[in-house]
C-alpha cells in the first residue's frame, strides 16, 4: 500500500510564508504526477497545483505568483511554497499523487490525510 503524509500547515498572518511537504512511501513502483487540493469550509475541493513526472507545471489563478510547487523524486517528495498568504488561502490542503504500487500496471490515486492552513487577517 502506499501512505501521502502532509506537513507544514499552521496558523500564519496575512502576507507570510508556509512551506507544505508531503512524503510518499510504501509499495511504490513509479510517482506519476502529484498535486495539492485544498478544500475550505462549505466548500468544494480544488485543485492548487498540479506537477506532472516530467515536471509540467500548472497552478489555480488564484495562487498564481504566490505558490511554487515543487517535487523531490528521490525522496517521493512534493512540496508546496506558499508565499504572500491571503486569508482567503485558509483550507485543508490536501496531497494527492497518481502512484503505480509495484505488481501494477496502472497508477492510483492516493490522497494525504490533510494539513490545515489558517491565515489570519
Amino acid at each position: 500500500q502506499v501512505q501521502l503524509v502532509e506537513s507544514g500547515g499552521g496558523l500564519v498572518q496575512a502576507g507570510g510564508s508556509l512551506r507544505l511537504s508531503c512524503a510518499a512511501s510504501g509499495s511504490i513502483f513509479r510517482i506519476n504526477a502529484m498535486g495539492w487540493y485544498r478544500q475550505a469550509p462549505g466548500k468544494q475541493r480544488e485543485l492548487v497545483a498540479h506537477i506532472s513526472s516530467g515536471g509540467s507545471i500548472a497552478y489555480a489563478d488564484s495562487v498564481k505568483g504566490r505558490f511554487t510547487i515543487s517535487r523531490d523524486n528521490a525522496k517521493n517528495t512534493v512540496y508546496l511554497q506558499m508565499n504572500s498568504l491571503k486569508p482567503e488561502d485558509t483550507a485543508v490542503y490536501y496531497c494527492n499523487g497518481a502512484i503505480t504500487i509495484q505488481g501494477n500496471l496502472v497508477p492510483y490515486n492516493y490522497w494525504g490525510q490533510g494539513t490545515q492552513v489558517t491565515v489570519s487577517s
